[in-house]
This record gives structure tokens, sequence and C-alpha cells, in this order.
């Protein structure tokens, strides 16, 4: 079963300094049928203006990916990460991929590190398989190369090929396609697949996306994407 989500359909919040897509049901922005797929909670595509961004705040038992698509995004917090006394410097920029783990509690902020243009990212959380653990932090950088008609693993549990470590059952892949590039990939049985296109265009099994539109695929046997024009997408392997 193949299930759209068109971007026009989600959620908006205009706040000045932020303009913010929901996917699912985030602060003032609710819609019982959209709360989450499997144990992914939020994707937000975020844009914060110049000299702006999120003040200090808390998160407690969530994996939080954050993933820039455009300018860099300036990350301080409470386990000493963007502060200069030793952690990574916080600064997160386009092919980059940060993992937080809030665990037990965790304060931070996150401001747009650019003078003149908007940062453009997306905020992703996933529910941790286990509450409490210890806080954690990762970054690492995944290039163009890495994606260029193929499936990057950027996230998973366990770390493999490279990529970062999130405290869930759960998998991020990352793909750029142009032109005839095509991908073909069995999918697990009693999984969910989640496809968020970024920007661009792409067929996925036969539904044509647009940026910020998304499939959910349940009981489908593999992935399918061609047709891409400038196309940048997620595929999300979840817990059910």
């Amino acid at each position: 079963m193949i299930t759209l989500r068109k971007s026009a359909d989600r959620g908006y919040a205009d706040h000045g300094w932020l303009k913010s897509f929901h996917s699912f049901s985030f602060a003032d922005y609710h819609d019982p049928k959209h709360m989450g797929v499997g144990n992914l909670r939020v994707i937000n595509e975020d844009r914060i203006a110049p000299g702006t961004g999120f003040g200090t705040h808390g998160h407690r038992d969530m994996e939080i990916v954050s993933y820039v698509l455009d300018g860099a995004l300036a990350h301080k917090d409470s386990m000493g990460n963007g502060s200069g006394q030793g952690g990574a410097d916080g600064v997160i920029r386009p092919g980059d991929v940060q993992r937080m783990s809030a665990g037990t509690g965790v304060r931070h902020s996150e401001f747009n590190h650019s003078k003149e243009g908007t940062t453009h990212f997306l905020q992703i959380w996933v529910l941790p398989s286990q509450a409490g653990i210890e806080p954690g932090y990762e970054q690492k950088h995944f290039d163009n190369q890495a994606k260029r008609g193929r499936l990057a693993l950027v996230a998973s549990n366990d770390g493999r090929e490279g990529s970062v470590t999130i405290h869930a059952d759960a998998a991020l892949r990352a793909g750029l396609f142009d032109g005839e590039e095509r991908l073909e990939m069995p999918l697990p049985a009693n999984r969910l697949t989640y496809v968020h296109l970024v920007r661009g265009a792409l067929t996925v099994n036969g539904q044509a996306l647009q940026g910020g539109d998304a499939v959910t695929l349940s009981g489908e046997q593999q992935l399918e994407l061609h047709n891409g024009q400038d196309a940048e997408v997620l595929v999300f392997d979840l817990q059910p």
C-alpha cells in the first residue's frame, strides 16, 4: 500500500524569523490523522532568518537528527558541544548529519550561523528504543558523491557503513537523483518505509512527487526511484 502526503497538506507556521512546515502534528499544529509514521515522530522543514534562532530549551527521551540543506546551523548544548571547550564545534552545514540523543535530558540552542542568508534544514525526531539513556552527540559529513544516484546510509541503530548511531529501531538513507539515475531496492517485510522528497521531483513506486511530498510504503516488496529532476530524497526504514 502506498499513502501519499502532499507538501501543501502539511502544517505551516510563520513566526517571522522562522518559517516551518510540519509533516506531523507539532506545537500548535494538530491533526490526529498525522501524528507520525511508526516511530518517526517529527519532520519539520525549517527556514531560519539571519541573526535569529531557537534559544536554549530542553529535550528528553528523543533521538533528534538535523539535516542542513542551505546555510549553516550553529548548535550549542549542555554537553559542551558548540562551546569551544573540547566538544564538537556545533556548526552544521549542507551534507552534515547531526544526531543528538536527548536521553535523560539535554538543553541546547540552534541559531542561523550565516550572517546574510537563510538557513534551511530538516529537524527529525525518532522515538528511542529505550528511555533514560545517557545524552549523546554525533556529527558526520556525507558528500554529494556518496549520495549520487544511490541511497547512502546516514543514520542507523548500529552505526554501520559510517552512519551516525541513533538509539532507535530505525535507519535513514539519503540520495540525489537526476536524469537517468535509477534505484531499485528490496524492502524488508513487516516494516514501514517513509520517503520524504526534500526538493526537486522524483517518481517513487510509480507516484510522482514534488519537493515536500512524501509517501508511506507498507507491504511493498521493493522501493523504486526514477525520473529524478535535481531530486534530494530521504528514505526511512521504521518500526511499525
